[in-house]
């Protein structure tokens, strides 16, 4: 009997190979191939592991006659047309719980070296310059971080806080009423509540329908007071332009941001290249390459959890 195969498409840890080889699938492994090469080849594979170049709508589905499963490494959806996958009888697994303490990590990172304002220090000592005063840092302790969304990397961010002396409130409208009772040292809140007492903001949403967009400039002009704002989750939740005006007039005077409207720089239009200028030149702004989750723990780490879900193991 002929074996099953399976098509890995992005760079994966090998134990998420081996233990498919030793399962008896056959895989291929081509973590450089692109979404047309995937889609001219995909009617031959049983399983599939992508990463987020690889789009599985519903023509990708029509063309994977013999797909019975798609195994997605990390947590993001909106890639995969699950209402279709589900009528073609295929099975998606993610591990959203592989990556969410690296995710959580970096959003730590973010907010401590806003804080410290190490952007500020470190150009000033490239530069010869000791302007201490200008380089003062803040403290966390009591200020108030506000999380929505508190999933996987919501509850692994907000343990970090622990020990900083912060207030933190979670938001998440899909989960029910009492989801943080058993974690003393969160407070769930209403929105409302977030407004008026937020210090600190930081966005852990998927990418949907409903959140694209979600962190506007009406959005952040209700806030009671000035913000400092992190988003390790998805770019498009916050409109570039909305975040820069924030940011001049000083409503946002800080932020962190691991992800963008659009992370393909190759495609800019000048005005998007205007725009991602701006956003470098703000001396409290820190800005990484969609690099929060990537890690030499978290590659490991998906690539096991991915393995046993799709084992049932």
């Amino acid at each position: 009997m002929q074996k099953k195969r399976v098509l890995i498409t992005d760079s994966v840890h090998p134990l998420l190979q081996i233990g498919l080889e030793q399962a008896g699938y056959v895989c291929d492994y081509y973590p450089k191939i692109s979404l047309e090469d995937v889609k001219a080849v995909i009617v031959d594979y049983s399983g599939i592991i992508i990463n987020s170049k690889i789009i599985v709508d519903r023509g990708f589905l029509d063309l994977a006659k013999k797909l019975t499963f798609i195994g997605r490494l990390g947590s993001g959806l909106e890639i995969i047309d699950l209402e279709y996958a589900k009528v073609k009888g295929v099975q998606v697994f993610r591990a959203p719980d592989g990556n969410c303490d690296a995710v959580a990590e970096h959003a730590m990172a973010f907010l401590l070296s806003l804080a410290a304002r190490l952007k500020r220090g470190a150009k000033q000592v490239e530069m010869m310059q000791w302007n201490r005063e200008a380089a003062r840092g803040w403290e966390l302790m009591g200020k108030t971080v506000a999380i929505i969304g508190f999933g996987y990397t919501g509850r692994a961010f907000a343990k970090r806080l622990q020990g900083f002396g912060t207030k933190i409130l979670a938001y998440d409208k899909y989960l029910p009423e009492g989801y943080a009772n058993n974690i003393a040292y969160v407070e769930e809140a209403t929105m409302q509540e977030i407004i008026e007492q937020a210090d600190v903001l930081s966005i852990h949403l998927p990418a949907t329908l409903e959140t694209k967009g979600f962190v506007n400039t009406a959005f952040l002009e209700s806030f009671k007071k000035n913000l400092v704002l992190l988003n390790t989750s998805r770019g498009n939740i916050i409109p570039t332009l909305d975040l820069i005006q924030a940011l001049e007039k000083g409503k946002v005077y800080a932020a962190g941001l691991d992800v963008f409207e659009n992370e393909k720089t190759g495609t800019y239009s000048s005005e998007e290249k205007t725009m991602y200028q701006m956003l470098t030149n703000f001396e409290d702004v820190l800005l990484t390459p969609h690099v929060a989750g990537w890690t030499v723990a978290s590659k490991e780490r998906l690539a096991s959890l991915l393995l046993g879900r799709i084992l049932n193991l």
